[in-house]
């Protein structure tokens, strides 16, 4: 039975200033370098066989903590990188509604009609994301994918086979471990914390 595991990120200044880090290259606070190294550990005796990150400072510095810990190479995959929104890119909430008004409340209300000329939609980052986990799923040795919220949520939504609209519903903190298991033709998902 394959499974991956994937990893949120560890906790960044912009996660906890509530502001939108996009594709900032942002590293870890150093909160966020405890808790993953606190996860490291916990992951110990899986059976991981290497970490596959986004290529951003948080996912590497993530995947790079955990390779540390766990003795593991590090590679990186662009599809597992956050969404393309550069013009909300360091911005708090606050700021995105007062500049972008009328694109704040699509993104928080119809997610799958979110659509900006530019940017990339939730379905587009679900369709890069998707490619690269069924590329490692064909491998059958258990790795672990760091990547972003967004890109979480988007996957935890397919392998369930839930609408984009669901976005929402999907709760994954950072440093969260989501475990995915294929059952011959389907995928279970685990919101394991």
């Amino acid at each position: 039975m394959p499974h991956l595991y994937l990893i949120r990120h560890g906790i960044t200044a912009a996660n906890q200033e509530k502001r939108f880090a996009g594709r900032s290259n942002e590293p870890l606070h150093g909160e966020g370098v405890a808790q993953i190294r606190e996860l490291g550990e916990r992951l110990r005796g899986r059976g991981i066989e290497r970490i596959v990150t986004g290529p951003l400072a948080r996912t590497c510095q993530t995947g790079a903590i955990i390779g540390e810990i766990l003795g593991l190479p590090v590679t990186t995959d662009d599809r597992f990188t956050e969404i393309l929104l550069p013009h909300w890119d360091g911005l708090t909430k606050t700021a995105i509604r007062e500049r972008f008004g009328d694109q704040y409340p699509t993104w928080l209300g119809n997610p799958a009609g979110f659509r900006v000329p530019g940017c990339e939609t939730i379905a587009d980052v679900q369709a890069r994301a998707v490619a690269a986990m069924e590329d490692l799923f064909v491998k059958a040795a258990p790795v672990l994918v760091v990547s972003h919220l967004i890109v979480a949520r988007a996957l935890v939504l397919h392998y369930r086979g839930q609408p984009i609209d669901d976005f929402r519903t999907v709760e994954i903190a950072n440093g969260a471990l989501t475990i995915f298991d294929r059952l011959g033709d389907s995928t279970r998902v685990t919101l394991a914390g």
